[in-house]
């Protein structure tokens, strides 16, 4: 399910933006200028990873939070009807099987058909699945689903998604001030300092780093879902997963996740080409499950 990975990235950039307007303002950046004549590199690699891990783990730290919030989730306490009761006994089934400590469980107001979990360790996880979803899929496809994102969780997705995200981060945030600089130098010619041009081209370099960065962001997310497919599989059964795959396939969306959390939901999304695929497609995630076989 798309939701998680796009709220997680939504967030991480929202907090890098938090984070590098208080640190200018504070004037922590000025360390990244050497005695006025050039960049001091060991500084900058410990500014920017401070800055590139600070936003990808606090995103992961407040991932619950955020998406309760974002999503107008409902998570269910004390189950009011049969199908809230079923979810829940279905969750902590599958949430033994794989080992990690009982999820939360929500439910969120929603026509298309997804799910998502979410949360920054193993035993504090919430998974959360649409009223479309409990409407339109039995409940050995459901189980499925289920399946699906409690690997999620099992596997640890959400904190390695933190971990790769802070290394790209990282490395953005130094390669755009390296170019900055250079541009500042060389064609603008500044001999102390900062001028105009190295911030402005500082911000466009990031923009564009951060576009083709996203691409390692998104091979990982691919990996990850064939091998929560793999789980689902397992947890629910490899007939249910390919039912519940094709059904998603097969039906048009239409209500889609907010963009934020879209890479999180089971469904996947549309990217302007494979590389910025955020799942695979579905048919190639059927054919993987029937390869397995």
């Amino acid at each position: 399910m798309m939701k998680r990975i796009v709220l997680f990235l939504a967030t991480n950039l929202a907090v890098l933006a938090v984070l590098s307007v208080t640190l200018r303002l504070l004037g922590v950046e000025r360390i990244l200028d050497e005695q006025g004549v050039g960049l001091d590199m060991n500084s900058l690699i410990i500014f920017a990873a401070v800055l590139g891990f600070g936003g990808s783990l606090i995103s992961l730290f407040i991932s619950k939070w955020t998406a309760k919030r974002m999503m107008g989730l409902r998570v269910i306490e004390t189950p009011a009807t049969a199908v809230e009761q079923w979810l829940i006994n279905t969750v902590q089934r599958q949430a033994e099987q794989a080992g990690i400590g009982m999820p939360e469980v929500a439910i969120y107001e929603g026509a298309e058909m997804n799910a998502f979990a979410t949360g920054w360790n193993r035993n504090d996880s919430l998974v959360a699945v649409s009223s479309g979803l409990l409407q339109q899929m039995d409940r050995a496809e459901v189980e499925a689903v289920l399946g699906h994102e409690i690997s999620h969780v099992a596997n640890g997705d959400m904190v390695t998604l933190a971990l790769i995200q802070g290394v790209v981060n990282t490395f953005v945030i130094v390669l755009s001030r390296v170019v900055g600089h250079l541009v500042d130098r060389v064609v603008f010619k500044t001999e102390r300092g900062h001028g105009p041009a190295f911030w402005i081209t500082t911000i466009v370099a990031e923009l564009v780093l951060g576009i083709l960065a996203s691409i390692i962001v998104m091979w990982f997310s691919r990996q990850r879902e064939y091998r929560a497919d793999a789980g689902g599989a397992k947890l629910a059964g490899r007939t249910s997963m390919i039912n519940a795959l094709a059904k998603l396939g097969g039906v048009q969306q239409t209500e889609g996740l907010p963009d934020q959390l879209a890479a999180f939901g089971i469904a996947g999304g549309k990217g302007l080409s494979d590389l910025f695929r955020t799942h695979p497609r579905i048919e190639d995630r059927i054919a993987r499950l029937r390869e397995q076989g």
